[in-house]
């Protein structure tokens, strides 16, 4: 597809940021592939793409299998990519606290944090690259600092973010010769179903703000750990 718009590929896009990312791109004319496991069931999703005119597109796409990512590449063939936001992620279940950990609960949060947005990210490096843009957000957590754990506990959720903010900060070093930008953001405590009711930012308020900082990124800022409000977050 040809299209002089620019393009954005969110993962997660069936719900909660990702799905109001979807929204606001969208309205700023964006063109908008919002991926998911099943989009055929994401109903926000289907409803947000049937008034689109045809510029918010879906896409299968499952972050923890090697072969979903790579069949959603290949599905896009030779197109570009502006942005890429990776926003796909779980919480895990509740026992993640020494002497009750579920180890496989563990795996599988390591498997859909951590290198769920490592794959996407390897798959769609080359449509990044056909982009003047080359920007890759991977949004992350402060639960993930280490510097600001001051209570234990969530410890495969904090692990899998702090995995994953090492992981993209490896990958920023590694794909400056290519001039891509890549950067982690806290998008702060939001009410979704992960943050719950009691969160203090609603989803608009969060993206409003993450999409300000993003829109400002340059390749000095490659490797940041970034709050949603553009302030740098500890390690």
């Amino acid at each position: 597809m040809t299209n002089t718009a620019s393009t954005v590929l969110i993962t997660g896009a069936n719900r909660g940021i990702g799905l109001e990312f979807a929204r606001q791109y969208l309205l700023e004319g964006w063109r908008v592939i919002a991926a998911c496991r099943t989009p055929e069931r994401a109903q926000q999703l289907q409803q947000l793409a049937g008034g689109s005119a045809g510029r918010l597109n879906t896409l299968a796409l499952d972050v923890s299998a090697a072969s979903s990512v790579a069949q959603a590449a290949a599905r896009l063939a030779n197109e570009p990519l502006d942005l890429l936001l990776n926003c796909a992620g779980i919480m895990g279940g509740a026992r993640q606290s020494l002497g009750q950990i579920d180890y496989a609960d563990w795996a599988r949060v390591l498997e859909v944090n951590t290198l769920g947005p490592v794959r996407v990210l390897e798959a769609f490096r080359a449509h990044l690259e056909r982009s003047a843009r080359r920007v890759a957000v991977t949004l992350t957590s402060g639960m993930g600092s280490i510097t600001e754990n001051t209570s234990g506990g969530w410890v495969a959720y904090r692990t899998s973010k702090a995995a994953l903010n090492m992981a993209m900060k490896c990958a920023a070093l590694e794909l400056a010769a290519r001039r891509i930008v890549c950067v982690v953001m806290h998008p702060g405590w939001v009410r979704t179903d992960m943050g719950g009711a009691q969160a203090p930012l609603s989803p608009t308020e969060s993206v409003t703000a993450m999409r300000r900082v993003i829109a400002a990124l340059g390749s000095e800022d490659s490797g940041k750990f970034l709050n949603y409000d553009g302030r740098d977050y500890p390690w």
